[in-house]
């Protein structure tokens, strides 16, 4: 009958062939919840995709608003999107890009349906962060000072009608809390599910090759401007913990962390280095302490500039 017919040739060697080339229905795709044989195995150092990172984060994010502050304002007028800005979109296109590529290289079979939410809410709240930052920023030649709350700001406190000032307040709410939160919990979240892939036994420790050396200082000194500056000094934190705790409970398994595993692992740790040395320069700066109060104190970078090193506002806002 057809029906033995087709069992017959289910359990042929022509089907067998024609699975090792096609995946089977039996068998989930390379990012299903399960792989058929989840072994472990060592990936190679991505220094394509770790570089590509690092270098559009500090040109795109860290760069955005230093592009905003040095072109002629003749070429970006503030009632137009500032260079800062396009910096901005090309990073919200760029970045979650880069994490697919990331999460696909990973040895492991990692949660699919997980990394896409991540995904779109990540370009969601780096989407509203867009706006909300764009404006915030262009306050600044008009004398706005990051220093000072929303209602302490001499620009700010003056306007009439004073539900003005609330409408200021909702930008500062979207930008900083719910821009950020949007932003970067899945961001931490997304690297956190590719580094619980980054495991496989091994007789010894992993090794860095001498171009990912390279890499960690820029790599930690970025993570330290993100947390700062975003004011996630509690999601890094709880990441690192966790982190750490997945390392210690995989060393009992007799698995390490591979090459990519190791170097995220170690630019986390130099950015924890920086945060504290960070607070402890600017821990007696009465005006930083009452912009940031509180048991956890971390001043924002750009915080520092405006109260700091003004000048070069000043001189643009005066022109």
């Amino acid at each position: 009958s057809q029906g033995s017919a087709a069992l017959a040739w289910g359990d042929s060697p022509a089907c067998s062939q024609s699975c090792s080339r096609a995946p089977c229905p039996s068998v989930p795709s390379r990012h299903g919840a399960v792989k058929a044989e989840d072994t472990f195995k060592t990936s190679p150092f991505h220094l394509d995709l770790w570089f590509y990172f690092t270098l559009q984060n500090w040109v795109l994010d860290f760069g955005r608003p230093i592009a905003m502050i040095i072109l002629p304002l003749e070429w970006f007028p503030l009632n137009k999107p500032s260079a800062g800005d396009y910096f901005h979109m090309a990073y919200n296109v760029i970045t979650p890009f880069l994490l697919l590529k990331l999460i696909e290289r990973s040895p492991r079979t990692l949660p699919r349906s997980m990394v896409y939410v991540s995904i779109i809410t990540f370009v969601m709240g780096a989407s509203i962060h867009l706006v909300g930052d764009s404006v915030n920023h262009r306050l600044i030649f008009s004398g706005y000072q990051h220093h000072l709350s929303v209602r302490e700001n001499p620009i700010i406190r003056n306007l009439k009608p004073e539900t003005l000032i609330d409408s200021f307040e909702l930008l500062y709410y979207y930008d900083e809390y719910l821009g950020h939160s949007m932003w970067y919990v899945p961001f931490f979240l997304i690297l956190f599910i590719y580094f619980s892939g980054c495991f496989s036994p091994a007789p010894r420790h992993s090794r860095l090759p001498p171009a990912a050396l390279l890499l960690l200082g820029p790599s930690g000194l970025y993570y330290w401007y993100l947390v700062t500056e975003g004011q996630i000094f509690i999601l890094f934190i709880f990441t690192f913990f966790a982190m750490m705790a997945l390392v210690l409970q995989q060393r009992r398994k007799g698995l390490r962390l591979d090459s990519n595993g190791l170097f995220l692992f170690l630019s986390f740790i130099i950015t924890l280095l920086l945060i504290l040395a960070w607070v402890g320069w600017l821990w007696n700066d009465k005006i930083l302490r009452k912009k940031y109060p509180g048991v956890i104190y971390i001043p924002e970078p750009w915080a520092f500039y405006t109260l700091h090193l003004n000048t070069l506002h000043a001189a643009k806002g005066a022109s």
